[in-house]
């Protein structure tokens, strides 16, 4: 085990420890499809090339928090501060006793006996971040090497990106051999209308293929209204509402929700992860866009053998 220290990076937010319960009941089977682990970093160095230094979030927190909120499993996804190095998430995979799948992240010259292993920890996809100030993205080409490596194992991708840059990403986007998972709904500017074109444009990429999912998440990173005051009301990030909801509805087989803990490089407020459990009928009102959306949809996209 390493004793390596690491300082984090000025201003960092630390996940909320205290989460209140749910209001809404999650229906039986539900799954948290975006989460993360950071280190800890004592045992799990954050990568050189990281541009950014997050507080410690082990396992055994987030399976806390899982427990907590009333979910049943976990899709962890690869946290750019530990970069190619998916030791962290494979070890909350290996831990979770088969309840967590994970997205790593891969370089192309991956060794075919390293994707067997990830494989065999619970690993279904590969992420692809094209958010500058997260990471510097891989040549195309290179991405689209990786998606041939992954396809005979029947992984997925993993596609984070900003609205802004969708026009210059779609082609490419379209060209991905393999099914295609959006993160965070394309990160839409949500002072603009929801029936508007930069939206509009977003939908059309789903339209586009069959095997495009996206995930109605972080309401949190997305909101410009906020969370409500502390007067009891529950109803937080209203304004990311409408954008989620004609997502669910106009796509109900392919759409995935997650909590996004522990919320990286936020810089106004931490959020109540009860409060995020919260916003999920404002987007999937009825029983049946629930289900779909938290355990159906979860369920045949990572555990598709499962009973």
């Amino acid at each position: 085990m390493t004793t390596t220290e690491f300082e984090k990076t000025p201003g960092w937010l630390d996940w909320y420890a205290g989460p209140s319960r749910p209001r809404f009941r999650l229906p039986a089977g539900a799954v948290d499809a975006h989460c993360h682990v950071f280190g800890p970093g004592a045992e799990f160095p954050y990568a050189p090339e990281r541009k950014y230094t997050p507080c410690d979030a082990s396992k055994d927190q987030l399976f806390a928090l899982r427990d907590q909120l009333g979910f049943a499993r976990n899709v962890v996804v690869q946290a750019t501060c530990h970069g190619p190095d998916n030791r962290a998430m494979v070890d909350a995979l290996r831990a979770s006793g088969g309840l967590a799948r994970g997205v790593a992240t891969v370089r192309p010259g991956i060794a075919e006996e390293e994707l067997r292993e990830l494989h065999e920890a619970g690993v279904r996809g590969v992420r692809f971040n094209f958010v500058k100030r997260l990471v510097d993205a891989a040549p195309q080409q290179d991405l689209l090497d990786v998606a041939g490596r992954i396809a005979p194992y029947g992984w997925h991708v993993v596609v984070y990106f900003e609205a802004a840059d969708l026009a210059e990403l779609r082609d490419f986007l379209l060209s991905i051999p393999v099914p295609l998972v959006v993160d965070h709904m394309g990160r839409p500017d949500v002072t603009e209308d929801p029936h508007g074109p930069a939206f509009e444009a977003f939908l059309d990429l789903l339209r586009a293929r069959p095997d495009i999912w996206c995930k109605v998440t972080c309401p949190e990173r997305l909101s410009v209204s906020g969370p409500p005051a502390l007067d009891g009301e529950r109803r937080a990030y209203r304004d990311v509402a409408p954008f989620a909801r004609r997502v669910v509805e106009e796509f109900p087989d392919r759409v995935l929700w997650g909590t996004d803990w522990p919320h990286p490089n936020l810089t106004d407020h931490m959020p109540d992860d009860g409060l995020l459990v919260d916003f999920v009928p404002h987007v999937a009102p009825t029983p049946e866009l629930q289900h779909k959306l938290l355990v159906a949809n979860p369920m045949r996209l990572y555990w598709p053998d499962a009973d």
